[in-house]
């Protein structure tokens, strides 16, 4: 079991060496090759999944066949169709490797059991949750209150290591942005 996956977790709750097996038991390695998909509308999702190596982004279509990019996942972090996992629901996002990724995923039922042994980590699971809540309320703040090359710079601040891994059509998309205009913004701040 890759180390990273327990050092994320003791960030947030202490954990012994058996919890952390017990943890690392349950988890199912997946790989995934760039351009590949992890999850696509319709798909039943029965699991999250942890960057151990990667990058990976989701998203929707609208009905003009528009991408919508939601969220970035790299090393450290969580990603799946979450309404879909949540709520038992067939997904409404594609999920899709950006580069070659190693994940971590866990199954709904292996969570829920391990929430009844170890309660503990149902407290990791809300913090967590909590955190990705509050990062979206202030993604939706920023859009509507802020200029482009404002939401460009707080974007840059807050996710450096994603600006430098993802192509400028993607940044752009996320942040609502036509590609050209994000490339005059960088022009400006050179």
């Amino acid at each position: 079991m890759p180390i990273e996956i327990i050092q994320h977790i003791r960030k947030v709750i202490d954990l012994s060496d058996q919890e952390a097996e017990e943890f690392g038991s349950i988890l199912l390695e997946k790989k995934l090759k760039a351009k590949s998909y992890l999850i696509q509308p319709g798909d039943q999702v029965s699991e999250e999944f942890y960057v151990v190596k990667g990058c990976l982004i989701a998203y929707c279509l609208d009905d003009f066949g528009n991408k919508h990019i939601l969220q970035f996942a790299i090393e450290d972090w969580w990603i799946s169709d979450f309404e879909a996992f949540f709520n038992d629901l067939p997904a409404k996002l594609f999920v899709e490797a950006v580069e070659d990724c190693e994940l971590l995923g866990i199954q709904k039922s292996s969570l829920e059991t391990l929430f009844k042994r170890i309660p503990k980590f149902e407290r990791f699971f809300r913090i967590k949750t909590t955190n990705a809540f509050v990062a979206l309320r202030t993604r939706i703040l920023s859009s509507l209150q802020k200029n482009a090359k404002e939401r460009y710079l707080e974007f840059c601040e807050l996710y450096p290591d994603v600006e430098k891994r993802l192509p400028n059509y993607h940044i752009a998309n996320y942040l609502g942005l036509q590609p050209e205009s994000l490339s005059r913004i960088r022009k400006e701040l050179m």
